[in-house]
């Protein structure tokens, strides 16, 4: 991955086990500024155990996990997830409040001014027009609204960095190809820093600027869509490549 850009995030020697599952076994990944990685592999392979060590929602066994420059054990994990959108594959949207509260989740806990505006303008940035949704119930929403409300709330602070696990996964087809491309404009808009996890290679050659294949804890092969095709590191990557039939690739944003 380039080297001249400023890292927003790494990770060094990470490792983590669950019981007797090994989860991550020395990960090793610098992310530069602005770049959108998405993780990818089979299930088991690491992806979510890894996306979730940046924000603390797991804690590593050994090595180092930074943002920016800072070690993420040095920052308290409360700040540190206010600091971090976040998009759980559920959405993580609760029930029991409207659109608009659920956009003003993270702006309420920092105690931002202009709360309601800010609330607004995210979910316009995401498509949807906060005078017809912003009072809706979650429940009222369709699965591909919800995911927009979850990603407006992960934007609503500006955060400098985004953590999108399988956000389009449950989707279907049409649906989560418009997502895709709304997530597109997004990122070409704002920039932000990105780490997608996804089993679909499709989506992250559309998505990402770069691929991180993952296999049984391990790191087996990290570049853009377009090395990745043309020099597979591992037989497993070549393999991963061939089953999805991926030969013509998207560039990403």
């Amino acid at each position: 991955m380039p080297s001249a850009k400023a890292i927003a995030l790494s990770a060094s020697g990470v490792s983590k086990q669950f019981g007797s599952v090994v989860a991550l076994d020395g990960v090793t990944l610098a992310i530069p500024a602005s770049a959108c990685v998405a993780l990818v592999g089979e299930s088991g392979s690491g992806k979510t155990t890894l996306l979730r060590c940046f924000n603390r929602l797991v804690e590593p066994d050994a090595g180092v996990v930074c943002v920016g420059d800072e070690d993420v054990r040095a920052v308290d994990a409360v700040q540190l997830r206010r600091a971090i959108g976040y998009v759980p594959q559920d959405g993580g949207l609760l029930p029991h409040w409207t659109v608009q509260r659920n956009v003003e989740l993270v702006l309420r806990l920092n105690d931002v001014p202009d709360i309601a505006a800010r609330a607004q303008h995210s979910l316009e940035l995401v498509g949807l027009d906060p005078a017809t949704f912003g009072n809706r119930w979650p429940r009222e929403l369709s699965g591909g609204q919800r995911q927009r409300v979850a990603i407006a709330r992960a934007l609503a602070a500006e955060p400098g960095v985004l953590l999108l696990d399988e956000p389009f996964g449950a989707l279907d087809a049409i649906t989560r190809s418009d997502l895709q491309d709304a997530f597109a404009a997004i990122r070409e808009r704002l920039r932000v820093t990105s780490v997608l996890v996804t089993h679909d290679l499709h989506e992250a050659a559309r998505l990402a600027t770069h691929i991180a294949v993952l296999r049984r804890g391990k790191i087996e092969q990290c570049g853009t869509a377009a090395v990745l095709v043309a020099e597979p590191a591992t037989e497993y990557v070549r393999a991963l490549l061939r089953r999805a039939r991926l030969t013509e690739l998207e560039t990403a944003m």
